[in-house]
């Protein structure tokens, strides 16, 4: 289904929206240890609902609290238009088996990078209403949920690469931040 002018108009406006709320890289707030949610309540609901119309509008698969600006333990994905809300998420029973493959992430525009994570675990916590979700996930969804646990530990995706990486990627953003661009090209987990 071909886009309007007029929706492509819509959609680059929502897509500059959402990338204002989102921090970036050398916000220190992304550098923080999130702290775990003991409420569980419409205001909770309506962050996940939040961050989820910010993930979808930047557009992401993945998006956690802090990247935000909020310090709690929440993440949202979207992996085959299934969106979920992960609150406290505790991450166990990884795989041995091992993929590497490229990253992006919201909070560091246009770059992408190698990461090595395991390509399935068991995820515990709670939805957003508080009801208690325990799971496996594999492939795409074990990939996006393990990136924006990151984000809860204050670990960044130029933490998990390798410094060749890192130092080109870092050097990416310098580059087109003196050229004038904030979060103007690329997606992100």
């Amino acid at each position: 289904m071909q886009q309007t002018e007029t929706e492509r108009q819509e959609a680059g406006r929502r897509e500059r929206e959402a990338r204002r709320e989102i921090r970036v890289i050398g916000d220190p707030v992304l550098r923080e240890h999130a702290q775990e949610v003991t409420t569980f309540d419409r205001s909770l609901r309506k962050l996940a609902k939040r961050m989820l119309r910010i993930m979808h509008d930047a557009p992401g698969v993945g998006l956690a609290a802090p990247q935000i600006g909020v310090l709690q333990r929440l993440l949202v994905y979207d992996v085959d238009d299934d969106p979920q809300a992960l609150v406290n998420p505790v991450l166990d029973e990884f795989s041995e088996e091992i993929e590497e493959s490229d990253e992006g992430c919201l909070s560091l525009p246009g770059v992408t990078m190698p990461v090595e994570r395991p390509v399935s675990l068991r995820v515990r916590g709670f939805d957003a209403s508080g009801e208690p979700v325990d799971y496996r996930a594999e492939g795409l969804k074990a990939r996006v949920i393990q990136h924006e646990y990151d984000h809860l530990e204050g670990v960044l995706i130029v933490d998990r690469t390798t410094r060749s990486a890192r130092a080109a990627a870092l050097r990416d953003l310098r580059d087109r931040e003196d050229a004038g661009y904030r979060g103007a090209v690329g997606g992100g987990l």
